[in-house]
């Protein structure tokens, strides 16, 4: 590997915590796991151990072992002695502002001055929790989607006084790691990803609350139809090959259609009450509760093959 090795501090060792870790580790760098409960990080080696092999199998470590890739991850038994020499902190605690606008004072005075200090939050605007860190200027959200070990795309958000430099640094950190890094040019609640997310979950929950649709047929429709174009281009890229003389020509032809759509978009569909009881009816009837976490497995394997053969596709075709 060519890149310098750097320290890597994962700040909470939940799921994705120990995501986090994979993808850190995997690249090279040497990972320090840290918890409010030493047991706790220490603990959370076993569950990362337990997928390393699989990614191994599909050859989803960078070229790294399973073996070499957990030995590069170990646990600190205090918050000091984990950023004790510590290049970057990924923090991933409760998503609670309060909580985090305290702890990243924590890191603040504890990390070195050149370290960057970056939070998961999916939510949570950066400048909503650190506008009183004094060393605000090198903090921001890097929002992985999960698990960041199989599903590249990763938010870069910074706050308004976050150094254009330490946003730069967060971007390529993410790109030599392997994830693929949405860099905002400013904040907005939800950010990217979740507000694309929210506007298609909205239009389902409408769909299949005014009975227009079941929700086995949405899935289908996103499964088997649009998610397999967006699995290798964007919804840009989409149009902009979906008319002769590309987007231009799109927006053209289809413009009064999608305004007319719109029309009939507005009104809020609920997401609680009769029509939750419903689709979790429906989901419980398709997928019984206890069988839940397999399915996760099967997800995540799933999502390692996909990722495997996209890759080895791409590498083909170029």
């Amino acid at each position: 590997m060519t890149h310098t090795k750097q320290k890597i501090v994962i700040a909470g060792v939940g799921f994705i915590g120990r995501a986090w870790a994979i993808s850190f580790a995997r690249a090279g760098h040497d990972v320090v796991l840290w918890a409010r409960r030493p047991e706790a990080a220490e603990a959370a080696r076993e569950p990362i151990a337990d997928i390393l092999p699989s990614l191994e199998k599909q050859e989803l470590l960078m070229g790294s072992s399973a073996d070499a890739t957990l030995a590069r991850i170990a646990a600190a038994p205090t918050l000091s002695a984990a950023l004790d020499g510590a290049d970057y902190v990924q923090e991933n605690i409760a998503e609670d502002a309060g909580a985090k606008a305290a702890f990243f004072c924590e890191l603040d005075a504890l990390a070195p001055r050149n370290a960057i200090l970056a939070s998961s939050s999916s939510a949570i605007l950066p400048s909503d929790f650190t506008k009183d860190v004094p060393g605000r200027r090198r903090c921001l959200v890097v929002h992985p989607i999960n698990p960041p070990f199989l599903i590249p795309a990763v938010e870069v958000v910074p706050a308004p006084w976050t150094d254009d430099a330490v946003t730069a640094r967060a971007r390529d950190m993410m790109s030599q790691i392997g994830q693929a890094p949405i860099v905002m040019q400013k904040e907005i609640p939800g950010f990217v990803m979740n507000r694309i997310q929210g506007a298609v979950l909205q239009e389902i929950f409408r769909l299949v609350t005014d009975g227009y649709a079941d929700i086995e047929d949405i899935d289908s429709g996103l499964r088997d139809g649009l998610a397999l174009r967006w699995a290798v281009m964007g919804p840009f890229e989409t149009i902009d090959l979906n008319a002769p003389d590309g987007v231009r020509q799109y927006a053209e032809r289809y413009e009064a259609l999608y305004s007319a759509l719109h029309e009939t978009q507005i009104n809020r569909a609920s997401w609680t009450g009769p029509i939750l009881d419903r689709i979790e009816e429906r989901r419980r009837a398709l997928l019984p509760a206890g069988d839940l976490e397999d399915r996760r497995l099967w997800r995540d394997m799933m999502l390692a093959r996909l990722v495997a053969a996209k890759t080895e596709a791409l590498a083909d075709l170029q």
